[in-house]
């Protein structure tokens, strides 16, 4: 992802590694480590190794919604280029507790889905190319933001779920529904989120979903699923013609022909399977 544009724009910043309970400090841009999330409180930044979120883990959308907790109508949120919806239930926290949304253009992003996403979802403030974000989020800093008095109790929750400090069944019923499908991380069963207009899905362990990211985790255990079925097939065919030939050598013409036939219908399911694969699940 290209920042260079947008990080020469607001300031002479500086790039660093975050570590957990370190003060935010002015004119620096903290970066989350590899598999932690990284969390806002005020004044702090908290890495915590919480449930993933859209399969991800540092996340975008648990970083924002802490932010909107910690910092309310003095967040900006940005969303750049990517894949899927990821930071779309993030900025709309944002925007819930006051803050202001900024989304790349999506014409200027190389992969627009996420900005596209979030436009679709969320009341965007500005939408821009990244070589003119700079300018706007100096002057959208520089002024007074407005006082919110208190922060919708649902993102307080899952700001919570990502910190690990709540996560229980009676949490995920508090935020939404049982449905009848199972979490592709664990395995146990999803609450649907209610609370905002991106449709979610959560589970008692706290991994959290986007029915797009949902989808595209379960297209990936079919297909891992179809693969695995095909091999099974073939390798099946191909016993039940070794075992053919013994049949034909000891002189059982039945017993060969029936192995037979069972490595023909075997073969013709891994074709099928394989076709299915290679055209599109």
């Amino acid at each position: 992802m290209r920042l260079d544009s947008l990080i020469d724009k607001v300031s002479p910043l500086k790039a660093k590694t975050a570590e957990d309970r370190e003060p935010i400090r002015p004119g620096y841009i903290y970066v989350a480590p590899p598999d932690l999330h990284m969390l806002l409180k005020p004044g702090h930044i908290h890495l915590r190794r919480g449930p993933k979120e859209n399969r991800h883990r540092p996340a975008i959308d648990p970083l924002f919604r802490s932010a909107a907790v910690a910092y309310r109508a003095q967040v900006v949120g940005v969303v750049l280029t990517g894949y899927l919806d990821d930071g779309t239930s993030g900025l709309l926290a944002i925007k819930r507790c006051g803050g202001i949304a900024v989304v790349q253009d999506p014409e200027d992003a190389d992969y627009p889905d996420m900005p596209k996403n979030a436009i679709a979802k969320v009341e965007i403030d500005y939408q821009l190319p990244i070589h003119k974000m700079g300018n706007v989020i100096r002057q959208i800093v520089e002024q007074p933001a407005p006082a919110i008095d208190e922060v919708p109790q649902d993102i307080v929750l899952e700001a919570e779920i990502a910190a690990q400090t709540m996560s229980n069944i009676s949490d995920e019923n508090r935020l939404g529904h049982l449905v009848p499908v199972s979490c592709p991380e664990c395995g146990g069963p999803l609450w649907r989120i209610e609370s905002d207009r991106v449709k979610r899905y959560r589970c008692h362990v706290g991994h959290g979903f986007t029915a797009k990211a949902l989808m595209a985790d379960q297209d990936e255990a079919l297909e891992q699923a179809l693969w695995a079925a095909m091999r099974t097939m073939e390798e099946r065919a191909n016993i039940a013609l070794a075992m053919a030939k013994d049949e034909e050598k000891r002189g059982h013409s039945r017993s060969a022909q029936a192995y037979q036939e069972q490595a023909k219908v075997s073969k013709a399911h891994a074709n099928v399977i394989r076709k299915l694969l290679v055209e599109g699940i």
